[in-house]
């Protein structure tokens, strides 16, 4: 099949976006964009509170071996027992003003982290890897 050639302008962050992902997946940045072209471009993740995009940004930059850590991290016990007893006091009405800081704090990392596991998780199989349904 024969090759064109063609010139065209795309704004700043989406050649970004290529651009770490042919560094990450060690492809050239032509195979990205066709690639791109093909299935569509990398997931967005502007649709997030603005507090977390920085950090779901950061995953286009990661290898797919990185990506794969994130999709199969979990919490710990530790970190959910400690959520869950702070949940529980808030709902009895007996959380001082230190544990609903903790809470607030605890909440919000739990929220980052379920969005890596899932921008990490979409970024995989943007990059055409099979991910198992759980």
């Amino acid at each position: 099949m024969p090759a064109e050639t063609i010139t065209l302008q795309i704004p700043e962050i989406l050649y970004q976006r290529l651009l770490n992902t042919a560094h990450a997946t060690q492809q050239p940045l032509q195979e990205v964009i066709l690639h791109a072209l093909q299935v569509g471009s990398p997931p967005e993740w502007d649709d997030v509170p603005e507090e977390f995009q920085a950090d779901l940004a950061a995953l286009d930059k990661l290898d797919d071996n990185t990506l794969w850590q994130i999709v199969r991290s979990c919490k710990t016990e530790k970190d959910m027992q400690r959520y869950n007893i702070l949940l529980e006091a808030n709902s009895s009405g007996t959380l001082t003003d230190t544990e609903r800081l903790e809470l607030i704090k605890l909440r919000h990392d739990a929220d980052l982290f379920m969005l890596k596991k899932a921008q990490a998780a979409v970024l995989l199989r943007w990059r055409g890897h099979h991910l198992p349904t759980p």
